[in-house]
This record gives C-alpha cells, sequence and structure tokens, in this order.
C-alpha cells in the first residue's frame, strides 16, 4: 500500500471486482507505451500455476488472515481492507487488495504532510513512497516490514487480477515514468511479488523499477517465476527495502 486515495473494501465486494478500461488507454494499439491484445506473458501455464499455488496458500494463511483482520478491527474499528485502483494487464484497472496499515484518515494526513513538508512532497513526487511515513499505525508498520499486508493480494491472483510474480502494481499517476516501457508493462499481469521485490525493492531506484519490470516481461520463462518466488521468502524474512 503506498497510501493515495483510499477506497474501503468490504468482504461483500470481492465479486465486484471487474476490470475496466482506463480512460485513454488504447488496448488495441502495439505503439509506444499503449496496450497490445495479446494474451498476459506465461499464457495457461502461468495462470494455471497461479490459481495452484493461490488456492493452497489462501488455505493454509486463512487463520493468520483472520488474526490479522480482527487486530486491525479491534485497533480503531476501521475498515480492515484497503482497495486501491492499479493498472493491470492491457491497461485495465482493478483494486489492487492489501490488508489496512494506516490510519483511517490517512488521506487527510497525506495532504497535510506534503502541504508543510517540502522534503516529504519531494519524495512523494519522485517515488509515490515515504519512507517515515506519519500516516502508518504501529500494527500496520509491522505488515508492511513482514509483508502480511500483501496476503489479500491472493485474491487479486484468484480473480486473474493479478499473478503471483510479475511487474509491480501501479497506479496510473506512475505510467508517465515508464514512457516507451509501458507497452511491455501491459503485456503482464502485476505480480504479488517480481523481481523489483528480490533486487532491493525501495531502495532502488524508479528508473531501476521500470528496467526490471520490463526486463521482467521480456525475459520471462516459467522457471524464472520459480527463482523469484524462491528467492522472495528470503528477502521477506530479511526484511530489506520494506517500508
Amino acid at each position: 500500500m503506498n497510501g493515495r486515495e483510499a477506497i474501503d473494501v468490504q468482504a461483500s465486494d470481492f465479486p465486484a471486482f471487474a476490470a475496466s478500461p482506463l480512460p485513454g488507454t488504447h488496448v488495441s494499439s502495439h505503439g509506444p507505451g499503449e496496450a497490445d491484445c495479446s494474451p498476459p506473458v506465461g499464457g495457461a501455464l502461468k495462470r494455471g500455476f497461479d490459481i495452484a499455488f493461490a488456492t493452497v496458500t489462501l488455505l493454509l494463511v486463512a487463520p493468520l488472515m483472520v488474526l490479522i483482520a480482527l487486530s486491525i478491527w479491534l485497533h480503531d474499528r476501521g475498515p480492515v481492507f484497503y482497495g486501491q485502483s492499479r493498472i493491470g494487464h492491457r491497461g485495465r484497472s482493478f483494486r489492487c487488495l492489501k490488508f489496512r496499515s494506516m490510519v483511517p484518515n490517512a488521506d487527510a494526513v497525506l495532504r497535510e504532510l506534503l502541504e508543510r513538508d517540502p522534503e516529504a512532497r519531494l519524495e512523494w513526487q519522485t517515488t509515490h513512497k515515504l519512507k517515515d511515513d506519519p500516516r502508518c499505525t504501529a500494527f500496520g508498520r509491522f505488515l508492511r516490514r513482514t509483508s502480511l499486508d500483501e496476503l489479500p493480494q491472493l485474491i487479486n491472483v484468484m480473480r486473474g487480477d493479478m499473478s503471483l510474480v510479475g511487474p509491480r502494481p501501479i497506479v496510473l499517476a506512475e505510467t508517465r515514468f515508464y514512457g516507451n516501457e509501458l507497452a511491455a508493462y501491459h503485456r503482464a499481469r502485476p505480480g504479488v511479488t517480481g523481481l523489483w521485490q528480490v533486487s532491493g525493492r525501495s531502495d532502488t531506484s524508479y528508473e531501476t523499477r521500470v528496467n526490471l519490470d520490463s526486463r521482467y516481461v521480456r525475459d520471462w520463462s516459467f522457471g524464472s517465476d520459480i527463482a523469484i518466488l524462491m528467492r522472495t521468502v528470503a528477502v521477506v524474512l530479511s526484511s530489506k527495502g520494506s517500508y
């Protein structure tokens, strides 16, 4: 969760998470920065693995997810989930789910911070992240540090919005950083993890993030997905680059 405009998500909302084209996105074009009409990178093999892995994992972590949800709700009686519009395959938008790690009035806190703190404003404009984020709750910082806040994205995987491995899911405002590489981004489903996450995460520059995303799509193989999943375990345990 990077804290842009919040969308409170309830469990009953999950069936309504239908993807829709973003304004100005030409899904039939193959030009620079536009989505093409090809199937997602990896095809049926990648999708089948996603469904099998996500199903088993959800069954195993269901008790933990219930405990996390209860802890969030007991803290401030606010919504348990946070959903944000992200860019998916062929430029379509979807609601990317996470456990809420921020205060309920996160948008107001962010606006006030950016208005009074030039350094924070520059950091936000450059990376869409804040290392010292005043919106995070204490429990939320723990969830982010351990990446437990991202467990609900397994639901996105089951729905077909995301893949287990893929480019980092971005918001519409970030597409300007991708330039001609946006077409490569549009060829894949965004990933719960990916080459960026195992290559430094928030410690990398935005230019590096874009290069890693486009390289992943160009060089995709099933073996590379398995390798990234294995490396993700080590990265999560070390908490390197997470905030």
